[in-house]
Order: C-alpha cells, then structure tokens, then sequence
C-alpha cells in the first residue's frame, strides 16, 4: 500500500488474488461519508474516468473495503531494535510478520516466460 496525500486520494494499492491474478491502481478515497475503495480505472476519450474493474457482490466489495481501510489506519511502529516489513494486503492472503522470527532470505522465483501460458 502506498499510503501519501493526492487530494482526495489517500493511498494506492493493489490485490493478488489467490488464483495469482494481481490487480492494480486501487485507491482510497475521502469522500463525504468517510473513506471508500475506488476501482481501478482509465480516462476515456471525453476526458470522464471509467472503471476497468467491477465487483458485482456486494459482500466481496465489503470484505475488499473493510480489509483495505483497515490496512490504511494500522500505524507503522517503529521497532528500534529490528526493521521488520510492512504487511502486504494480497487479496484473501496477508503476509504477517513476527518480531520473534529472524528475517527469511530472499528466494527469487523462478523467470516467467511466454511458454508458461496455457493458451
């Protein structure tokens, strides 16, 4: 999440689904009723913003809002001792960390290439 002030915009983030879709340019957004999650979305040709993306149930929309404000408000405390990362929000999956554990290697994945894609 990159949390920061753009006017109205609060913070950007995006989703990895479960299925290992990841979902870019969703926002946080103050707006008259409090903060809400705007879908990513690309300028038309009239100059009017339209949204690449849509959640048709209303309880995932809920899930996605409730989990991404959260993650919004959580404060970063600084641990003087250890630098530990920031959770990530990856749709159903978030990335906890202990203060207990010791820090894990950076293991890379393997290169992906176009011989990957099943169609």
């Amino acid at each position: 999440m990159n949390k920061g002030e753009w006017g109205k915009i609060k913070a950007f983030f995006d989703i990895r689904t479960s299925e290992g879709f990841v979902i870019k340019g969703f926002k946080i957004i103050e707006g008259i009723n409090g903060l809400f999650v705007g879908m990513p979305s690309q300028k038309g040709n009239d100059d009017e913003y339209y949204d690449t993306v849509w959640i048709d149930s209303k309880q995932t929309r809920e899930e996605l809002t409730t989990l991404a404000i959260s993650e919004y408000q959580n404060p970063i405390t600084p641990d003087t001792n250890t630098t530990q990362p920031e959770p990530e929000i990856m749709g159903d999956n978030i990335k906890e960390t202990s203060k207990d554990a010791p820090p894990k290697e950076d293991v890379s994945s393997p290169a992906f290439s176009d011989d990957d894609i099943p169609f």
